[in-house]
């Protein structure tokens, strides 16, 4: 990806492997602060995930492989460092997909080939999704966005970024409303900072504005996803369910993109899907500082679930999938 830092431009992935650790863009200090967070054993890489030094499905899951890589490397028992990578989010399906990938493949190649060679597979992807999804877009377009599925959360392009980078590539003019995306913000801190290092213009909008740009000035929607159920139900950042229904109801057209490594055939539909739930002080607090009661509790689920009802298409390397469709991936996925 792109990026601006003391009036110089250089490239950069979120995550990568050097000098024998795992290095990535310190997303919790963005954008105010470009800092290199390193990870020397696979308890750092878990500490990573857990405290949202890195986030996002793919990346997430690129971070599990580097530190099963490192735990192999280091000798470390491959068992206790799988489950210790698999407790830190426990929604996101890529982190199971990549630990279980590198417990499989981990053995027959040097680890950090095998991480190399996991995370190379999730940028292409990435990068074909933007490929397919850009033929969605029209020159002229706003999208709407939640969360960020950019490069920082993909390691590099993005899954609901790739399309808008893409179309822009071909000489498409769109605009991006971005949704701030309480409580973490990584809609305003994390998104609007990968498209401004991209030049595509866009604007911030509280969470509780989208339903008044989709009524009128939002051409389509596009989301990443943390897992997708077998029947296209599927879990993405809190707030994303709401969108669609608020789409759905003015015509607005909704797409989800992501790999087919974030599909879990295992899982019948949404149900079924383990929605995580962190610290209350993210919703009562803002930046450290407490803005509600000193005896306000609050609640502060991380995801929900959208019904694959609401979805238009769901954006994956292999294609573009009507959300009934999607059983032709089954094979393709890794899952059972």
């Amino acid at each position: 990806m792109r990026v601006v830092a003391g009036g110089r431009q250089t490239d950069m992935v979120a995550v990568w492997y050097e000098g024998g650790r795992v290095r990535f863009i310190d997303q919790r200090k963005l954008p105010g602060k470009l800092e290199i967070f390193e990870a020397s054993g696979y308890e750092d890489v878990a500490t990573a995930i857990r405290e949202m030094v890195v986030r996002g499905a793919p990346a997430i899951g690129c971070a599990a492989a580097y530190g099963m890589a490192l735990a192999m490397k280091q000798g470390a028992d491959t068992s206790r460092a799988a489950a210790a990578l698999r407790a830190t989010r426990p929604t996101a399906h890529d982190l199971f997909y990549a630990v279980d990938w590198m417990l499989g493949r981990g053995e027959q190649l040097e680890p950090v080939e095998a991480a190399e060679r996991y995370t190379g597979e999730i940028v292409g992807k990435c990068r074909k999704i933007g490929e397919n999804g850009a033929s969605l877009l029209k020159d002229g377009d706003s999208i709407l966005t939640h969360c960020n599925a950019g490069a920082l959360a993909t390691v590099d392009i993005g899954t609901a970024l790739a399309p808008i980078r893409i179309a822009r590539d071909q000489g498409k003019q769109l605009f991006v409303y971005v949704d701030e995306t309480r409580p973490w913000l990584q809609g305003s801190r994390l998104t609007a900072w990968e498209l401004t290092n991209e030049s595509i213009p866009h604007a911030i909008i509280a969470d509780n504005a989208a339903g008044h740009f989709l009524k009128d000035d939002v051409d389509c929607v596009i989301v990443g996803a943390d897992r997708i159920a077998a029947n296209g139900d599927f879990a993405n950042k809190i707030g994303t369910y709401e969108k669609a229904v608020v789409a759905r109801e003015n015509g607005v057209p909704f797409h989800v993109a992501a790999p087919i490594s974030t599909f879990d055939f295992t899982i019948p539909s949404g149900s079924g899907i383990r929605i995580e739930e962190r610290r209350e002080e993210e919703v009562t607090s803002f930046m450290d500082v407490r803005v509600a009661g000193s005896s306000e509790r609050a609640r502060n689920p991380v995801f929900d679930v959208t019904p694959a009802r609401y979805v238009t298409s769901i954006i994956t390397e292999a294609g573009v999938h009507q959300p009934s469709a999607i059983s032709a991936l089954k094979g393709l996925s890794g899952g059972e």
